[in-house]
């Protein structure tokens, strides 16, 4: 019996995929559940598995696009066991290759003698130069982006916070926070309580655009930009809100963890309602973060350095971060934002208000 192996549905609003690598070779027998090759979709990578055992035809190349309900491979599960290291199909497959072939000098001889060709050729590189296809991945960050550019009235403010005190809790509670909760206290629950606080005084930071309609949201799920081998991607903390310093931190690890091993599935990277970006990791001092629609604000988060700043009349050094929050002006206006802002500011620099609890 020939069982074929399909493009399952991986998400409401994902039509194609991209097929990463096969595991398993053509001719190669597998057994039920047997991982066969990964995929890509918009958002993650995920495997395909045998659903029966057999010997695999495989019909499907890399790197080819494929869409929905798209047959990838066959499996005859009548030769179970049997591996082949040739296939009928594949060698009945090269003459017609081979005439293929043939047949392009004849048409690129015609195309010299008709008019000037109107076809885009790739200009001839130097040696050295390589022609990658674009991931899935890439591709939908591409597109997500140029549409936040172009559907979005996007303005960024900017503010500086002194970084003092959060610094200097970390260093005097870091052992103790990581002995009685298992995980570390980096900066970022800081800034997902900060956040969440202030979005309470702020709600229509926290709200979203769907064509005239505004969608106000009494939760924050906060989207967090995670750098992964792929590529950028945001999984969410769920109702952030709820969550302890030492909830948040778990989350983020958990998080993290599983954009490095392209584990996260599609629910986890879905329905976000306001976005932290830290390009501080890597040294940036400054930036404007584009939003990530359809949410109306995101907040960058950047470098700790030090800076002579004056307080109570006097020049001092102190560790200070720049913060710029890009937002959507037909949702948000200018007093909003900066006000905003400034209460992150304000509850970043006295953090202690919402952590007496757990230090």
């Amino acid at each position: 019996m020939i069982i074929e192996i399909k493009v399952p549905v991986v998400g409401e609003s994902i039509n194609e995929v991209t097929l990463a690598k096969w595991l398993k070779k053509d001719g190669e027998s597998v057994v039920r559940d047997e991982m066969l090759c990964e995929m890509e979709s918009e958002k993650a990578t995920f495997e395909l598995n045998a659903e029966q055992s057999g010997k695999l035809k495989i019909i499907a190349q890399e790197k080819s696009v494929l869409k929905i309900g798209d047959v990838v491979a066959s499996i005859d599960t009548e030769s179970a066991g049997v591996e082949s290291t040739s296939s009928p199909e594949k060698k009945s497959s090269t003459p017609k290759q081979v005439e293929e072939k043939k047949s392009e000098p004849e048409v690129e001889q015609k195309n010299i003698s008709v008019e000037p060709t109107t076809s885009h050729q790739p200009p001839t590189t130097k040696p050295g130069t390589r022609r990658e296809a674009m991931s899935s991945l890439r591709k939908t960050v591409s597109k997500h982006l140029v549409a936040a550019k172009n559907q979005t009235a996007m303005l960024t403010t900017f503010n500086e916070v002194d970084m003092s005190a959060i610094m200097e809790i970390r260093a005097q509670s870091k052992e103790l926070f990581k002995e009685k909760y298992g995980v570390g206290l980096g900066f970022m629950s800081f800034f997902v309580k900060a956040v969440c606080k202030a979005i309470q005084e702020f709600p229509a930071v926290n709200a979203s655009i769907d064509g005239d309609d505004i969608i106000y949201h009494d939760y924050c799920d906060i989207s967090i930009a995670v750098s992964t081998p792929k590529g950028l991607v945001v999984p969410v903390i769920r109702d952030a809100e709820k969550l302890s310093m030492s909830g948040i931190e778990m989350k983020v690890a958990e998080l993290a963890n599983k954009g490095r091993e392209n584990k996260l599935s599609m629910q986890e990277m879905s329905g976000g309602t306001f976005t932290i970006s830290n390009g501080g990791v890597f040294g940036s001092l400054m930036s404007t973060p584009i939003i990530n629609i359809p949410q109306v604000a995101i907040l960058g988060m950047h470098k700790i350095q030090e800076r002579p700043v004056v307080v109570n009349g006097e020049i001092v050094i102190r560790p200070m971060m720049y913060l710029a929050l890009s937002y959507d002006h037909r949702m948000i206006d200018g007093k909003e934002s900066v006000s905003f802002l400034v209460k992150v500011k304000e509850y970043l620099e006295n953090p202690l208000q919402f952590m007496m609890s757990e230090i």
